[in-house]
């Protein structure tokens, strides 16, 4: 496939890291263009108006207890080796990020998961850290929103517990959260009115 982000496009990543060392967590808004974010969008709710998606749970992907007083999303898992262009679009962005960080940071990332991420108005996903107890390959977690026009009043507010205390992000569409998955506690706050859409996932070292 035809590279579709030049080098100038790594300006964004700096915000992420650099976010992440000082404060514990690193945001930014143009992360993916809005072309990508509007494909993703309608894959996203197409997958669900199909029956594609499937409630998430709590522990590992194949050996986990749906549990929905912790968590409410339904999920589907992204594909490395997608033919969509819009996936293939964003997991060129993730490689790219994952490159940059490695040169800059020295992480060692040299895998990752991501899947795609539905909230009904009112569902949410309690406090929780990213990473198994029995397993430790998940070093960075990297969340990209897909909403379209959203609003503060919308609700749906991330919370990241820091040492410093809570922050909190708007799950604005092409806004990336990037963290250590090991480190920061969570939360994902329900909205009252609207879906909430995003992918959520992973920078692993195996």
């Amino acid at each position: 496939m035809k590279e579709i982000f030049d080098t100038d496009s790594e300006a964004s990543f700096e915000p992420l890291i650099s976010g992440m060392i000082d404060e514990g967590f690193g945001s930014a808004d143009d992360f993916l263009p809005p072309w990508v974010v509007a494909g993703l969008r309608t894959n996203l709710l197409h997958a669900r108006d199909t029956d594609l998606m499937h409630p998430a749970g709590i522990g590992r992907k194949f050996d986990f207890q749906k549990n929905t007083l912790v968590r409410g999303d339904e999920i589907l898992w992204l594909e490395k080796d997608t033919k969509d262009p819009f996936e293939q679009a964003f997991f060129e962005r993730v490689e790219q990020f994952i490159q940059y960080l490695n040169r800059s940071c020295y992480t060692g990332i040299n895998d990752y998961e991501f899947h795609y991420a539905y909230y009904e108005p009112g569902s949410f996903y309690k406090r929780h850290l990213d990473q198994f107890k029995s397993n430790r390959a998940r070093k960075f977690s990297l969340v990209t929103y897909l909403n379209e026009d959203w609003r503060p009043d919308h609700g749906g507010r991330l919370s990241l517990y820091l040492k410093e205390g809570e922050k909190e992000v708007l799950p604005l569409g092409g806004r990336a959260v990037f963290f250590k998955s090991d480190e920061i506690e969570h939360e994902v706050h329900p909205s009252a009115a609207r879906y909430r859409l995003s992918i959520a996932g992973w920078l692993k070292s195996v």
